[in-house]
């Protein structure tokens, strides 16, 4: 490269990079992500602004605006829906009578003040009674389930995943959905073209594009020719819903992870199965998502074989708490959490795969702690992300220190994901405790206030935190300077990561 050309990529960078710093100093954030990508972006001229184009927190609210102005077009046809009286074409009058029969309050004053802060940030989503959750912490026999529900499908099948492998499991569901295709149900499903990239790379979807009735979709919003750039934007939510009746969540994909290698078992998840009303807020939660991916008239995803009038299977009380970078759900899984942790008056009871919460959760857990509240935290004592592992113990010291108790699980690796306040409200679902699922992931969690399965789901921890190692703060202050310094070197980036 001679000395002009090399002046004039000089020139261009800087002016490059300080474009970008005027992009991240325009409106007011978190000052230590901005320092980061700042000092990142001046540091690897073109590198850095590449990288904060694809991945910046900056970027990622208005790159999720289209997904934002989608849900409202959505979400306008339904309410014009609601004010029809066609029930064989539009669900109007079964959503109406969903709300009207199932839409409960709670009186005990701590769920009562949660589930009020839920209804400001989720106005259109309500408290619904007459659920049934069934807890599946056995990953192979959730798998077990949701395949046995999709062979028994006559209507539809509707699937969001994170994860869809090109492997034994992966294959399986495939030949599930094709079969069901050909029988004549329609087969809808919504991989993250990220979480998934391995498989579609495989042309493991393209192969399958042409079976009447089974529709495959990759979610993302990094495609040049919409003008989407943005990689870090992704859907995380694992949404089942067959025939509009039965419902799964949880945190598990469909790979190979899950099944025992010869003697090593396989890795450890929640999921759940859900039966009643909030299958239809499930059920809308999908078809608004695949709208925006596909633009199929909204006339066809809001119909009534898709919203079968609601039947009371149980009695738990259950809101839908969806969270993602648009407008009318950023930081709501968030605000969720720190309220629960806020309002808890005797336990917080809480397990996640990734433990990098932001500062607010921190002080919302010391304050807990400080209340006498018990907490209990139970992370993986071996991550598949070794650097969030080593930038979850940078957080370690400012937790126990404040009486909070840290317990290592052993192996095999653990991603299940859930929280218990007081033995009485449980939230479940996709979300975890880091920067990921707090900012830039499209989440589902179910907030469900009803003690015997909030009890439920406390044993099914507990059998996890019997096989954990409690970390004390003893013997945690001795670990060699070295892993303090790898700890804390890992834990300057989570912000971003």
């Amino acid at each position: 490269m001679d000395t002009k050309s090399f002046s004039l990529l000089s020139v261009f960078s800087l002016v490059l990079s300080l474009v970008i710093v005027f992009h991240i100093l325009r409106k007011p954030s978190d000052a230590r992500t901005s320092l980061l990508w700042i000092i990142f972006v001046t540091a690897f001229p073109i590198v850095g602004p590449l990288a904060y184009l694809f991945l910046g927190v900056n970027t990622a609210t208005q790159k999720a605006w289209q997904k934002q102005t989608s849900d409202h077009s959505f979400q306008q046809q339904r309410l014009r829906n609601a004010q029809e009286n066609d029930t064989d074409a539009q669900p109007a009058l079964s959503m109406l009578a969903l709300r009207k029969t199932f839409q409960t309050r709670m009186t005990e004053p701590v769920a009562a003040q949660l589930d009020n802060l839920l209804a400001r940030l989720a106005p259109d989503d309500s408290l619904l009674t007459g659920n049934d959750i069934q807890i599946l912490d056995e990953a192979e026999t959730a798998l077990e389930k949701m395949f046995l529900a999709m062979r028994s499908a006559t209507s539809h099948i509707h699937l969001t995943t994170y994860i869809f492998n090109d492997d034994a499991i992966g294959k399986r569901l495939m030949d599930v959905l094709v079969e069901r295709a050909n029988a004549g149900v329609t087969v809808r499903v919504l991989y993250d073209a990220f979480g998934s990239a391995g498989a579609s790379l495989r042309g493991f979807f393209w192969r399958h594009r042409n079976i009447p009735n089974l529709h495959i979709v990759g979610f993302t919003q990094a495609d040049i020719l919409k003008r989407k750039f943005q990689l870090n934007l992704r859907t995380h939510r694992k949404i089942l819903v067959v025939d509009g009746t039965v419902g799964f969540v949880g945190g598990i994909n469909f790979h190979d992870v899950y099944l025992k290698k010869g003697d090593a078992p396989g890795t450890i998840d929640y999921h759940f199965q859900v039966s009643g009303p909030i299958v239809s807020d499930l059920q809308y939660t999908f078809l608004r998502d695949w709208f925006y991916m596909t633009d199929n008239p909204i006339e066809t995803l809001l119909h009534a074989t898709h919203f079968p009038l609601p039947v009371r299977s149980g009695e738990c009380a259950v809101r839908l708490q969806n969270s993602s970078p648009t407008r009318d759900e950023t930081d709501a899984a968030l605000n969720t959490f720190f309220a629960a942790i806020s309002l808890a008056q005797k336990q917080v009871l809480m397990i996640t795969p990734y433990f990098v919460p932001p500062e607010t959760l921190i002080v919302a857990l010391q304050q807990a702690s400080f209340r006498g509240v018990d907490v209990k935290i139970i992370v993986p004592s071996k991550n598949n992300h070794r650097t969030i592992r080593l930038a979850s113990r940078a957080l370690y010291t400012s937790l126990l220190t404040a009486g909070v108790r840290i317990f290592e699980r052993k192996p095999p690796f653990i991603h299940a994901k859930a929280m218990v306040i007081d033995s009485a409200i449980a939230i479940i679902g996709s979300a975890n405790l880091d920067p990921r699922s707090l900012v830039f992931n499209y989440e589902t969690n179910l907030v469900v206030f009803d003690t015997s399965f909030a009890e439920r789901l406390k044993r099914v921890i507990h059998d996890d935190l019997m096989e954990s190692e409690e970390i004390l703060y003893a013997d945690w202050r001795k670990r060699p300077k070295r892993e303090q310094i790898l700890e804390n070197f890992f834990n300057l980036f989570h912000p971003i990561a």
